[in-house]
Protein backbone atom coordinates (compact mmCIF):
# COMPACT_ATOMS: atom_id res chain seq x y z
CA UNK A 1 0.00 0.00 0.00
CA UNK A 2 0.89 3.48 -0.67
CA UNK A 3 -0.58 6.59 1.40
CA UNK A 4 -1.38 8.98 -1.20
CA UNK A 5 -2.36 12.23 0.18
CA UNK A 6 -3.35 10.43 3.03
CA UNK A 7 -5.19 7.61 2.01
CA UNK A 8 -3.54 3.82 1.41
CA UNK A 9 -4.16 2.84 -2.24
CA UNK A 10 -3.02 -0.60 -3.87
CA UNK A 11 -0.57 0.99 -6.47
CA UNK A 12 3.00 -0.18 -5.36
CA UNK A 13 4.54 -1.21 -8.41
CA UNK A 14 3.33 1.77 -10.50
CA UNK A 15 5.47 4.42 -11.51
CA UNK A 16 4.50 7.91 -10.65
CA UNK A 17 3.47 8.61 -14.34
CA UNK A 18 1.31 5.65 -14.73
CA UNK A 19 -0.73 6.85 -11.49
CA UNK A 20 -0.84 10.55 -12.25
CA UNK A 21 -2.61 9.13 -16.00
CA UNK A 22 -5.46 7.59 -13.54
CA UNK A 23 -6.05 11.17 -11.74
CA UNK A 24 -7.57 14.58 -13.25
CA UNK A 25 -3.77 16.27 -11.67
CA UNK A 26 -2.48 18.34 -14.16
CA UNK A 27 1.31 17.71 -14.62
CA UNK A 28 2.35 20.79 -15.43
CA UNK A 29 0.61 22.16 -11.99
CA UNK A 30 1.68 20.35 -9.43
CA UNK A 31 4.77 19.09 -7.28
CA UNK A 32 5.01 15.54 -5.52
CA UNK A 33 6.66 14.42 -2.46
CA UNK A 34 7.70 11.17 -1.97
CA UNK A 35 9.04 10.13 1.36
CA UNK A 36 9.82 13.74 2.03
CA UNK A 37 12.05 13.97 -1.11
CA UNK A 38 10.16 16.21 -3.81
CA UNK A 39 10.62 14.26 -6.96
CA UNK A 40 11.74 16.00 -10.11
CA UNK A 41 9.56 16.36 -13.01
CA UNK A 42 11.82 14.35 -15.47
CA UNK A 43 11.49 11.46 -13.06
CA UNK A 44 8.22 10.84 -12.76
CA UNK A 45 8.35 7.84 -15.35
CA UNK A 46 11.35 6.45 -13.71
CA UNK A 47 10.52 6.92 -10.27
CA UNK A 48 8.56 3.51 -8.68
CA UNK A 49 5.85 3.51 -5.87
CA UNK A 50 7.09 1.29 -3.29
CA UNK A 51 5.04 -0.42 -0.86
CA UNK A 52 5.29 1.68 2.04
CA UNK A 53 5.82 4.71 0.82
CA UNK A 54 4.20 8.18 1.53
CA UNK A 55 3.33 10.40 -1.51
CA UNK A 56 1.82 14.16 -1.10
CA UNK A 57 0.81 16.02 -4.05
CA UNK A 58 0.03 19.63 -4.02
CA UNK A 59 -1.51 21.53 -7.15
CA UNK A 60 -0.77 25.08 -7.87
CA UNK A 61 -3.35 27.69 -8.40
CA UNK A 62 -3.14 30.82 -9.65
CA UNK A 63 -5.99 33.57 -8.77
CA UNK A 64 -5.30 37.16 -7.72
Amino acid sequence: MVKMNGTDLDIAGKTLTEYLETTDYDCKRIAVERNGDIVPKARYGETVLEDGDTVEIVSFVGGG
